[in-house]
């Protein structure tokens, strides 16, 4: 229960975070006579990107505290089978981490290709 605590926190900080930042984009913004210009989407893209990373490392990073507290558990609890759970936990990290790379692309991409 104290771990849900926490998360909770995290994501409200996080929400909270987001939410301030866009509010600096939308100020910096000066919006054209025709309703748009290249700075409001450049900022929007900005905006976009900051979002992907920010929750994708988040995301992440609740996913591998979870995964290193739950081995620890299992290496406490059966130390026999320590190397088996270590190697199967640095897998896990591995795909995690990879997610988390992948968001940064799609981040570059929307910044620097869209």
């Amino acid at each position: 229960m104290k771990i849900m605590k926490s998360v909770m926190a995290a994501v409200v900080a996080i929400i909270l975070i987001f939410t301030m930042t866009a509010a600096v984009f939308a100020e910096a913004a000066q919006p054209a006579a025709d309703g748009a210009s290249e700075n409001t989407v450049r900022d929007y893209k900005a905006i976009a990107a900051a979002a992907i990373i920010g929750l994708a490392a988040a995301a992440g990073a609740i996913a591998m505290a979870m995964t290193i507290m739950k081995t620890i558990e299992g290496i406490a609890r059966q130390p026999e089978a320590a190397s088996n759970i270590r190697s199967a936990m640095m897998l896990g990290l591995v795909f995690i981490e990879t997610a988390i790379i992948y968001a940064l692309i799609v981040a570059i991409l929307v910044v620097f290709v869209l």
